[in-house]
């Protein structure tokens, strides 16, 4: 199989989505890791668009990659100017990238309604821009807009089009699926039809409105694409573009078709938490090869088996894309599940042993009442520590109180916790105000405990999830609630369920606080 070049455009393309926008230093700082996952080309935006990505072509070339080339992305010369007169062919000159992307209407549609020129002058225009940037920039790539809904409109003049991008010395050929319409059974019909009007090297340009982004690209590959354009983390305008996390690992370990290095593939997971982090979006975790979920296991028959054989359910090793085996704890656990996660946490487990069926029957019991301990590994592990006599008692709290006041309808609510806890022979009696009832009760704790473990102080709440369980009870529900803690070194899920979210709350932060004082204890 042909080496595949990788084309990345979450620069440009992905940051059209909704929700996402990227700063300059963004931008360099996700190119820069681009280069290190081994990305061939990446595509920095339009230069003649905005000022923003004016400012990205000067900056990137202050930085040193290792073998990425950054393109520039714009359009044919307008009708009726010659490019040296057209303000977007000179600017994307100007930008001074390795390579210069533009792109031209395919679609004879679109030739009418939206140039509103004829489809010879059409052609002008794509064989004029293209020969001129040529003359200027060592490479240029011509994204053929609309491709395939052009192809099955008017078969002729959209391989026209191609022919003339391929008169002007383009060196790459791309075909864009750009309403995200087309179906994989489609392509390789299309693609030969092209292969033979054109000996240009082809690429390929999905987006995901028929959620068929990835399947096209590697269906293209299969028929002889060796240029593949998406984004990380699929971001895109509408559904998005081809996903480049699914993609690349599809190429390396399934395709033989190694487009980046087995140690650049390790990095995957991280690149995509990384773009995802600067995008301030939360990562889906059902994502293919790099999500949470991706080799994620909560059945009991699949945790058994996978400990003896992994290939019995997962279709390749998750250390290769730099993710790893999770095992789930629910109501669906068996003993397998079990002492999987006692191995993980280091805690010696039988499978014969009496505790475990404790455990086992305890979070049943627990997960009936609303608990869920996929989201909380830390109260897991406190409720086996607890099960088996192993975990310290760091501190009890005697009680607590928590009172909100409004005094006043225009002034804000005003929370104030009051705890008592016990630490050794000690009684530490304090109050702390907060934003809200949590907050509040969080303050006071801290205070309390922090005079015996000053260690606390490094610990932060960085995520709060209220669930109502069941839904139609209203007010009368039961609440769970799942806390996300962290320090400097890693993050932990807690859980607590209770018919007031208050005290729902204060068990999530109580396991919150002891895990922290566990783990740097060293367990």
């Amino acid at each position: 199989m042909n080496q595949i070049r990788l084309y990345d455009t979450t620069l440009r393309d992905g940051s059209q989505a909704e929700d996402v926008s990227f700063l300059v230093t963004d931008k360099i700082r996700i190119a820069q890791k681009l280069d290190e996952l081994g990305i061939h080309y990446i595509e920095g935006g339009w230069p003649g668009s905005n000022p923003k990505d004016i400012a990205f072509f000067k900056d990137i070339k202050k930085v040193s990659l290792s073998g990425a080339k950054i393109a520039a992305f714009g359009s044919t010369r307008r009708a009726k100017i010659t490019p040296d007169k057209d303000n977007n062919i000179r600017t994307l000159i100007q930008a001074e990238p390795d390579v210069v992307t533009i792109f031209g209407k395919t679609w004879d549609f679109h030739v009418h309604e939206a140039l509103r020129i004829s489809l010879e002058e059409n052609l002008e225009l794509i064989y004029d821009s293209l020969a001129y940037l040529k003359e200027h920039i060592g490479e240029v790539i011509y994204d053929a807009e609309h491709f395939f809904d052009g192809y099955k409109a008017n078969p002729a003049y959209a391989l026209k089009t191609l022919q003339a991008a391929q008169e002007a010395g383009a060196d790459c050929i791309v075909l864009c699926d750009t309403n995200g319409g087309t179906l994989p059974y489609e392509l390789p019909a299309i693609i030969a039809a092209v292969k033979k009007s054109v000996s240009t090297p082809l690429g390929i340009h999905a987006h995901n409105d028929s959620e068929c982004a990835v399947a096209n690209s590697l269906v293209a590959v299969e028929n002889g694409i060796v240029h593949v354009q998406g984004t990380i983390n699929g971001f895109g305008e509408r559904c998005g573009n081809a996903n480049l996390c699914s993609i690349i690992p599809s190429l390396v370990l399934k395709m033989e078709s190694p487009c980046v290095a087995d140690e650049q593939l390790k990095s995957l997971r991280g690149v995509s938490r990384y773009i995802y982090e600067l995008a301030n979006l939360v990562p889906n975790k059902h994502m293919a090869y790099v999500g949470n979920s991706a080799f994620a296991h909560k059945g009991g028959v699949h945790v058994s088996a996978i400990q003896r054989h992994p290939e019995t359910y997962e279709h390749v090793r998750p250390e290769r894309v730099g993710n790893v085996t999770r095992v789930l704890i629910s109501d669906l656990s068996g003993r397998s599940n079990i002492l999987a996660k006692a191995e993980q946490f280091n805690i010696n487990l039988d499978s014969k042993d009496p505790v475990t069926l404790e455990i086992l029957e305890d979070i049943k019991e627990l997960e009936n009442k609303g608990y869920q301990f996929e989201g909380a590994e830390a109260s897991f592990e406190l409720l086996m520590r607890r099960a088996l006599g192993t975990i310290r008692p760091y501190f009890s709290v005697i009680g607590y109180r928590v009172i909100d006041t409004k005094r006043h309808e225009d002034e804000k609510t005003l929370s104030e916790a009051t705890v008592q806890v016990k630490v050794g022979g000690r009684i530490e009696h304090t109050a702390a105000e907060g934003n809200g009832p949590v907050n509040a009760l969080d303050h006071a704790l801290r205070k309390a405990l922090e005079n015996f473990y000053p260690q606390l102080k490094e610990m932060r709440l960085l995520d709060y999830k209220v669930r109502v369980l069941p839904a139609g009870k209203g007010t009368a529900s039961v609440t769970r609630v799942l806390i996300e803690s962290g320090d400097k070194m890693e993050r932990w899920g807690t859980v607590g369920v209770s018919d007031n979210i208050i005290d729902a709350s204060y068990h999530a932060l109580i396991d919150a606080l002891q895990y922290k004082l566990l783990k740097d204890q060293g367990r």
